[in-house]
Formats: structure tokens, sequence, C-alpha cells
């Protein structure tokens, strides 16, 4: 008798968890969101190989093209832990524009990344709404993006995200810092929260207390500690673009992880100092010194510590930026000075609030 012949299985993507037909569902779901942030210069549809964009439509005759990347950091986990993922990409989007207008450049268009073990389209629809709303908010085009569905790869539930930003600044106007000067006065605009930085630090302040996610925040009862601490990045472009192009600003400090410290000598020349009086912290950041016995060298160097961007200006436009910034409905004030010096940044008077009875006094030489 012959031997009997063994059938091999027919293996499928599919059963090596990969759904196709997912990814593209997801496609045709979010593309009305990308055209919705459609602007000169770019279509904002989706399902090519690639994102076209026209400079010269846009209104550039010789522009300079700036390119930014970053991602929302461990604060995904929160937003995962909590089931809220309708926000995180505004985050995403933040966090790469904010670093193009410090250049002098208008983001133009945004690209995004979405990995995760398993495609769950309602959560990543939600997570491209809110990269769609930050585009708009920054007046950027949503061209196009990557789902990457990788089984083993992510822990069930979990995702990760990174972003891609493009802008343009005509050749001549971009911000290099060179026109800082002793003088100067230093505007801080306030932030939302913690924005994207020292989410790390937070959740293991959460943990260590036991802090009850849903309950009302200690520190502003009309909302969650969830809604508080998931509280979007804000993104400054909008408001600052009239400014930059009408010659206001001398150089602009994106204030991300690092604080003060680490980000304004970043946009100094050589020669220039930067003298900060420490901010009084808000409600937010305070509770997080108090709960997690954290220094106020600590403090500084993880946190924005409530104010998102800094502007350096001559002392006779302090006045008309500050207006024209609450006009747009920022908070912004002066919050210190350049002086002549080694590059660098001190920050001084730390009110008691910081948890220290003397004044804190911080130096970094960049």
């Amino acid at each position: 008798m012959a031997a009997r012949m063994t059938e091999k299985r027919s293996l499928t993507y599919a059963q090596a968890g990969v759904d196709i037909a997912a990814g593209n569902a997801l496609v045709k779901a979010i593309a009305p969101l990308a055209r919705a942030t459609a602007r000169p210069g770019a279509d904002a549809e989706l399902g090519g190989f690639g994102g076209f964009f026209d400079p010269r439509a846009a209104g550039y005759k010789d522009p300079l093209l700036v390119a930014a990347n970053d991602g929302v950091g461990t604060k995904l986990k929160l937003a995962i832990d909590t089931g809220r993922h309708d926000t995180v990409g505004i985050d995403l989007v933040a966090m790469c524009v904010n670093d193009l207008i410090v250049q002098g450049a208008e983001p133009l268009f945004f690209l995004d990344y979405f990995a995760t073990g398993k495609l769950e389209n309602g959560v990543a629809a939600r997570v491209v709404a809110g990269i769609a709303q930050g585009c708009l908010q920054a007046g950027c085009a949503l061209i196009g993006g990557e789902t990457a569905e990788m089984p083993g790869m992510y822990a069930p539930g979990d995702y990760d995200l990174a972003g891609f930003a493009v802008g343009a600044v005509e050749r001549g106007e971009q911000l290099t810092g060179a026109g800082v000067a002793p003088g100067q006065l230093l505007i801080g605009v306030a932030s939302s929260g913690a924005h994207s930085n020292g989410y790390s630090l937070i959740r293991r302040i959460l943990a260590e207390a036991k802090a009850d996610l849903a309950a009302p925040a200690p520190f502003d009862a009309a909302r969650s500690l969830a809604e508080a601490l998931l509280e979007p990045t804000r993104i400054y472009v909008k408001p600052l673009l009239p400014l930059i192009g009408g010659g206001h600003i001398k150089a602009l400090a994106h204030i991300t992880g690092g604080g003060f410290l680490e980000n304004i000598p970043r946009v100094l020349p050589d020669g220039c100092r930067a003298l900060v009086a420490a901010p009084t912290l808000p409600p937010l950041f305070d509770w997080l010194r108090a709960t997690g016995g954290v220094a106020a060298g600590e403090m500084a160097r993880t946190f924005n510590c409530g104010t998102g961007m800094v502007l350096a200006v001559d002392r006779s436009e302090a006045e008309a930026v500050i207006a024209a910034l609450e006009q747009a409905g920022e908070r912004a004030a002066v919050v210190g000075e350049i002086i002549a010096g080694t590059r660098g940044c001190d920050v001084h008077g730390a009110p008691g609030q910081w948890g220290e009875t003397a004044a804190w006094t911080a130096s970094h030489n960049a």
C-alpha cells in the first residue's frame, strides 16, 4: 500500500496575527479626517505611496525646509491604561510643530506612525482623529502615515506613536538666535500642563501614592486626575507666526524636558546668558512636587513647570508682544532677561512653594 501523503496546512497572514482588511478599513475611516486638514500646497489625500506638497502653492518663493520628529513618550501608557485615546494625537503633533516654530518655520505637513500588536480600529481611529485635530490647530496638512500591526512586539492593548513634520521659512528669515543680545527680555508663555515630558516620573509618583486616576484631581476638583494629566500639549504655532513674520521675536525656546536650564541656552549666541526668575508652580506641578517629594532641581530639569515657550524680544517690544499673545488666547509674562556672560541660564529666587526655604539658584553652561 502506498504511503499516505500528509496534507500541509496553508497558513495565512491573518493566522499570523495581521489583519490586512482591518488596516484597509482604518485607512477608509480616517480619510475624511485627513481631508479636513487640507491646505494650500497639499490635498491631504491618503492611500498612495507618498504625499506631495507644493511650496509654491503655499506662497513660498525660496524656502528652506525644516524637519522635526518626535513621539509622546510614556504619556501614552496613561492613555492606554485609562482608555482615553482622543488627545494623545494632539500631543504628537504639538511636540513636532512646536520644534519647527522655534526655527521660525511654518509647519506645512505631517505624517504619523502608529504601531501596535493587534489593530483595534476604534482605538486607532480615535488616535488619528487627535492627530488631525492637532494638524488643524497647527495649520498643517496630514498627508500620510503608516499603521504597523506587529504581533508579539507589543503587549495586548499597547501601541506606540511617532510623528514627522516638515515646515518652511523663506531663506534669510529663519530664527537662529543670532539676534539675541544683552538687555533683551524673556517672555514666558504658559503651558497647558505637563505637555509630553516627565511622564515616567509622573507614573512613578502615581504608583507610589496609589492615586485614583478616576477620582477628582486633588488640585482641580472640576475634572478627574486622568483628564488633568492627559491635557494635550499646547500648540503655539498660530499665535507666534504673526509675531515672527513681523520681526518682533529674536529667538524662541520650546520648554520641554530640561526646563529653562537646558532649553534656553540652545538658542543663545556666545556671550549671552539668560537670567530667569523661578516661576510660581501651577497647582499640578506643586502637587507632583509635594506628592513625590521631588527636589527643586529635579522639578526644573524634568518638567516645564508651567511655561511651554520662551521668547527673547527687545525691551521696547515686550509690552506689545505680550498684548498680542493675550489677544490670541495665550497667557504670557516677562520671566527674565538676557545679560552678558557665558552662554547658559541661571534660575534665581525660587519661592518657598518649591519646597526649599532658601532661594534656589541653578546654573547650566551650554
